[in-house]
């Protein structure tokens, strides 16, 4: 089945081994820094990562509002692949992939996966560059470790 008409696919080469940027994804401490749009802060609440565990985050906004997000993982192929099912709204399947260029370059991509063309046309303008600013924010942890 083809989903371009659903989804929205970000990636981004980075400067660093895959163990790196996959240790900065798994490892909850780390995850906490980068995620989500400038500005934002994160409390993980829980993060099992597993086929059928869950994530329960909340994103704290640099302006105001606390942002509920609750996932549960689907897929979890190491050093490769994790996919999710978000349970809150905006609703959307995700999959974060890992791919290994080189001894020192990586690459990460963000799929998104919604369940209309509708609903994604209308958040496309805004996650396209939301999922940018991600990547920065992940760029920089890495290059600060």
């Amino acid at each position: 089945m083809d989903n371009n008409d659903r989804e929205i696919f970000s990636s981004r080469l980075i400067n660093a081994p895959l163990e790196h940027v996959y240790a900065a994804f798994v490892n909850p401490e780390q995850l906490k820094i980068w995620w989500g749009p400038e500005g934002f802060t994160n409390t993980i609440h829980e993060f099992d990562l597993k086929p059928g565990g869950k994530w329960l985050l909340t994103m704290h906004g640099p302006d105001k509002g606390n942002f509920e997000n609750s996932s549960v993982f689907e897929m979890v192929k190491p050093l490769e692949l994790v996919r999710w099912k978000r349970m809150s709204q905006p609703f959307f399947d995700m999959e974060v992939g890992f791919k290994s260029i080189d001894e020192t370059h990586s690459e990460i991509s963000f799929r998104m996966i919604f369940d209309s063309p509708d609903l994604c046309n209308k958040m496309k303008p805004f996650v396209v560059p939301k999922n940018e600013e991600n990547f920065d924010r992940l760029v920089r942890l890495i290059e600060w470790n």
